[in-house]
């Protein structure tokens, strides 16, 4: 059984396993299981979440930062501390999940979340505050979540 060979473990130990004979695993074998599963299975999962937040789901922002924008004359552009929870469409998740791929810095993917903030929180997706720059600084916390 390839399992057990990965595991470093003998057959019979892994049926008894799999027929819930066993159903602690010591501590050595614990460590190894959780192991295994992290370097087979996450990698898999994680692509299939960011696959569909790229193309269907998007993801959601959770942030608190400052906040400042650039406007019409006589409206109030001071920027500040705002905490905001914002989901965001589908096509700024895939080029968030593009630029971290290839290897953009912070900052350059701060300019991308702060794009996606500007269009859905203040501009509306387009329906308000034509023509707003959005400045996204003094990040205090920001959270991704599919």
């Amino acid at each position: 059984m390839a399992g057990a060979d990965a595991l470093g473990i003998s057959q019979r130990t892994m049926e008894r396993y799999v027929k819930d004979q066993i159903r602690r695993p010591r501590a050595d074998l614990a460590q190894r299981l959780q192991d295994a599963v992290r370097q087979r299975w996450q990698p898999r999962i994680r692509a299939q979440a960011r696959k569909q937040a790229a193309t269907s789901t998007g993801l959601v922002v959770d942030t608190r930062a400052r906040f400042g924008f650039t406007a019409a004359p006589g409206t109030t552009d001071d920027a500040r501390i705002r905490h905001l929870t914002i989901a965001l469409p589908p096509q700024y998740a895939a080029r968030l999940f593009d630029a971290q791929d290839a290897g953009a810095s912070e900052r350059q993917l701060r300019d991308i979340a702060a794009e996606g903030l500007g269009d859905m929180y203040f501009r509306d997706g387009g329906r308000r505050a034509h023509g707003l720059d959005v400045e996204f600084t003094d990040v205090e916390h920001v959270e991704f979540n599919l």
